[in-house]
């Protein structure tokens, strides 16, 4: 489509406000002489105000012109802009996505299955080390898949060592390490395979994609701005906002200029030798975990909590197990500056918030995990009329749509919500069917499974036993718990004392469950098929009466039958009884 006929020029811009200026002024005048009419003082606008009666509230006998002209300018040119479309009513495509993350790639493909015209807009910019990466966000390039192949990496170097356990001859099982090398460059290939036929793909279906870094012009106008600096302009109905986040950076001495994030170490091109994590969520823990057990010291910097939000007990379980392998933690620590001297390393200070004393030590690494922040700020929402509602650039979307009413958000840039991959795909899924397909199901976010991929394993869904407890009061919910004892622990006589599982209910009958909680392994694969039956309503007579798979760490759920109330030892006494 031209640009004569994408854009309304300045001229006929004019007109229209001078038309539009005149109309309302009109009003303003009968609204003025009816309010004499009715003598009336209120400071309010009438029940029958029009929009010119709202620019001011003063109601007088008279008013400056001028004044209202200005407004009604600034209104009409407001409007004009966040309106303006095409000439002839048509746009370039249906739907526009700006993100090629999961979320985003999730809603194009279903919109084009029920045959929307579909632009994808993606653009990375590098991380201040200078990484940058292909289609598909966070998850495929920097986030859950290569996080999971390492840590496959980190479990599979524990297993053989475990395997002499087992009979296995192992030459040297001591000089056995890891090649840092080898495992960013396969994991680095997968994700490029990926890339590739992601785009593929979007190919075949017929799907656009640019490859530029979109804002808005106005709320139907996007401009894209290309690798050669040139730009792009297209129109779209509907605009799908969906370019998730990127890490945080403390605003600290050095940060910025010697750190890096999980942006860069799945691709760092040295070994990260004596690592410094600052920040102990899930990234910041999944990657302390899988870096000592690849064999790199790692120690963690918590400012309050580990795990903030996951249930506590368990995430205490978590940082125990982590500890007892190895990995140091600094509690209620934040960081105040990261020099680099001479030799190449960095010598990072922190301070303990509770004793107000400062440390520090010598590391080869410091890798920042303080959090992360929605990549909104270079749309140029205003232009669209889309606010954000936090420093962090966040969206509040109820229903996944802005408060511009064509204008929708999914995945990590939403206010108060899961950022996981899975999440961002149903919803992106559920909006396309709703927008091209009369779809009338939306996006449930409540009971939404997730594991934390350190050494042992975190899964759960639902309620935390804080929240839950929280929400209820204590003494409306029951707590059934349990240790276990996986039985390929046994032989290689590895420590069981942090495999734990418990599960949150309503005390009444019929005791519906509100959370299930494991830490072990596999706990990803163990929680999913339980987060089917929190959905469908589970009690807690229908866990128990649930005839577990034996032996596996799942069917220690259908086995809890002791609650924390009763004082009772939740150790098991034998594998089989």
């Amino acid at each position: 489509m031209s640009e004569r006929n994408r854009n309304i020029d300045s001229d006929e811009e004019e007109n229209y406000i001078n038309w539009k200026i005149k109309k309302l002024k009109k009003q303003v005048r009968r609204s003025r002489r009816e309010r004499k009419a009715r003598q009336s003082c209120s400071a309010a606008p009438p029940a029958d105000a029009t929009d010119a009666d709202k620019i001011k509230t003063v109601h007088k006998d008279t008013v400056d012109e001028t004044e209202i002209e200005n407004a009604l300018v600034v209104t009409c040119s407001r409007m004009w802009i966040l309106t303006m479309a095409p000439i002839d009513g048509t746009f370039d495509y249906d739907l526009a996505v700006i993100g090629g993350g999961s979320g985003g790639l999730a809603c194009a493909k279903e919109a084009v299955n029920h045959g929307a015209k579909v632009a994808v807009l993606d653009y990375v910019t590098p991380s201040p080390l200078g990484t940058k990466w292909g289609l598909g966000g966070t998850c495929v390039n920097v986030g859950c898949i290569p996080k999971k192949l390492m840590h496959q990496a980190a479990l599979l170097g524990e297993s053989i060592h475990e395997a002499v356990s087992y009979g296995w001859e192992v030459p040297s099982p001591k000089d056995i390490k890891i090649n840092w090398s080898s495992l960013t460059e396969a994991v680095q290939n997968h994700i490029k395979s990926v890339n590739w036929v992601t785009r593929v793909d979007l190919r075949d279906k017929k799907i656009e994609y640019i490859n530029g870094l979109g804002e808005f012009k106005d709320a139907h106008t996007i401009v894209a701005t290309m690798k050669n600096g040139s730009k792009k302009e297209l129109t779209a109905k509907n605009v799908v906002i969906a370019v998730g986040g990127r890490p945080h950076y403390p605003d600290i001495p050095g940060a910025m200029e010697y750190c890096i994030s999980s942006d860069d170490i799945f691709s760092l091109a040295y070994p990260p030798g004596k690592t410094l994590v600052v920040g102990a969520g899930y990234i910041g823990l999944e990657c302390a975990g899988f870096l000592n057990s690849l064999g790199y010291s790692a120690t963690v910097l918590v400012r309050s909590v580990p795990l903030r939000g996951f249930d506590q007990q368990m995430a205490h379980l978590v940082t125990a197990e982590m500890e007892e392998r190895g990995v140091r933690f600094h509690h209620k620590c934040v960081p105040l500056s990261v020099e680099k001297l001479e030799s190449g390393q960095l010598k990072a200070r922190w301070q303990n918030t509770d004793t107000g004393e400062q440390c520090e030590d010598v590391f080869d690494t410091v890798l920042m995990a303080t959090g992360r922040y929605a990549l909104t700020k270079a749309l140029n929402l205003p232009a669209a009329g889309v606010t954000v509602v936090n420093e962090n650039g966040k969206i509040s979307a109820p229903s996944e749509q802005t408060n511009v009413g064509h204008i929708f958000a999914v995945g990590d840039v939403l206010e108060g919500r899961p950022e996981l991959t899975p999440v961002a795909i149903h919803a992106g899924r559920l909006l396309a069917r709703r927008l091209f397909a009369a779809g009338v199901q939306h996006m449930d976010y409540d009971n939404i499974a997730t594991t934390v991929f350190t050494p042992l394993e975190y899964g759960c869904v639902g309620l935390s036993e804080e929240t839950a407890i929280a929400r209820l009061g204590e003494d409306a919910v029951e707590v059934y718990h349990a240790y276990y004892k996986p039985t390929e622990f046994f032989i290689p006589q590895r420590n069981i004392r942090n495999c734990y599982l418990k599960a949150v209910a309503e005390r009444a009958s019929p005791q519906r469950v509100l959370g299930l909680h494991f830490v072990g392994p596999v706990a990803g694969e163990v929680i999913q098929g339980f987060a089917v039956a929190i959905k469908c309503g589970l009690t807690m007579e229908q866990l128990m009466n649930t005839v577990g798979i034996h032996p596996t760490v799942a069917e220690e759920f259908t086995r809890l039958n002791i609650t924390k109330r009763s004082g009772k030892d939740p150790n098991p006494a034998s594998c089989c009884s």
